[in-house]
């Protein structure tokens, strides 16, 4: 546990007069407006916008060459924009030198001094900074206490396990009370366990001392067990921004309903369009979904994608009071501990389910025909689109 005495005694550092001016004005502390990137003829980031407010956790989610690196990079400073305008709590530092922008940033490979023992990594900053000894020496054991390495704080980064030397990272980044704190995959190098653990630390973390990060990964589990919100990037570009469950349960686009977590994604012909419901067919049976938005009487006939996350979808018994209820032949089985995925044959569409139950007396094998369904209101539009 983190002692809640740090967070009381936590000296005010650099980041404290620029945190406090951004809430009293109830105000972004970080604003980015028309932010681009090119590298010569190709665009890395395409004009982007987006706010980031005191205490927030935003990641910024996506595959690899979409962008969210470099967008990190210009926020640090260690790349000047081709466009745009990033402020700090109103401040312009789009030109500012990444010393002098008042931001920590934790890399993915740590970037620890290997000659420099944990006590004196972690004091860096406040020497580059010309902190005097006593208030140095004061922060250090904070620091260190915050990250439970005192026990540790003469030793090498060598000597310390991956875990450890993330926290010494951490710690380092924090010391000087930074109004920000930028986090590029500084999980993507530990095994599953070891990250599973430090998501949940990390997150503590930020909770107990308020603090404001944006995390780079390419992790969805990452991103929707640690973030506040979570920006989908694809292309250089933001496809959409919302807190987890807006990402995972209402996508904006056929590309962020399949590359966050697991989806069924359906193109089905609308037969009708009544009282905000789409009315659509999957192997000769109807199903429904809240169109969520005023439709044109043009939509009918149209085609729409629609999302059914797995474990939304029940089989056998269970399914066969809902609307939506179709019959299938299962294609594969498989055990995944705490629960079992299908995959199941709808007349040409392969739907998948994930279910959580126990089977008390037998489980579904391939080959068997079993009844499938879901409720209207876990079916999702993404997009409608002309034939």
């Amino acid at each position: 546990m983190v002692s809640a005495v740090i967070v009381e005694n936590k000296l005010p550092g650099p980041g404290a007069a620029a945190r406090a001016q951004g809430n009293e004005r109830h105000e972004p502390l970080i604003t980015v407006r028309g932010l681009a990137k090119s590298y010569g003829g190709s665009v890395a980031l395409d004009r982007v916008d987006f706010d980031v407010h005191k205490g927030e956790f935003l990641t910024l989610l996506g595959p690899s060459g979409s962008g969210k690196t470099t967008l990190l990079g210009l926020i640090a400073g260690i790349t000047l924009p081709s466009e745009g305008r990033i402020e700090l709590a109103g401040s312009d530092i789009s030109r500012v030198p990444p010393e002098r922008r008042d931001i920590g940033v934790v890399f993915q490979n740590y970037a620890l001094f290997p000659h420099m023992t944990v006590r004196d990594n972690i004091a860096f900053p406040l020497r580059f900074r010309k902190i005097d000894r006593q208030e140095r020496a004061a922060r250090i054991l904070q620091a260190l206490e915050l990250v439970r390495l005192d026990h540790l704080a003469d030793r090498y980064p060598s000597e310390l396990s991956g875990g450890q030397q993330q926290r010494v990272a951490l710690a380092r980044a924090l010391i000087f009370d930074p109004a920000i704190l930028l986090m590029d995959e500084p999980l993507s190098a530990l095994d599953k366990k070891l990250r599973e653990h430090m998501k949940i630390e990390l997150r503590q973390i930020q909770q107990r001392l308020n603090l404001t990060i944006v995390y780079v990964t390419h992790d969805q589990d990452e991103a929707l067990a640690m973030s506040s919100r979570i920006a989908v990037m694809r292309d250089g570009a933001i496809q959409q921004i919302g807190s987890p469950e807006e990402i995972y349960e209402r996508p904006n686009s056929r590309f962020v309903a399949d590359f966050v977590g697991d989806a069924n994604l359906l193109d089905s012909e609308i037969v009708t369009a009544q009282n905000g419901m789409l009315h659509l067919t999957l192997a000769g049976s109807k199903f429904r979904v809240l169109a969520r938005q005023p439709l044109d009487v043009a939509a009918t006939g149209a085609k729409a994608t629609v999302l059914i996350r797995p474990e939304h979808v029940l089989i056998g018994a269970a399914a066969r009071s809902l609307s939506a209820c179709f019959t299938g032949q299962i294609v594969s089985s498989s055990y995944e501990g705490n629960a079992r995925r299908f995959e199941i044959d709808v007349e040409g569409t392969l739907l998948r389910a994930r279910t959580q139950g126990v089977f008390s007396d037998h489980v579904p094998q391939p080959g068997e025909t079993i009844d499938l369904g879901w409720s209207d209101h876990h079916a999702h539009l993404v997009d409608i689109h002309a034939q």
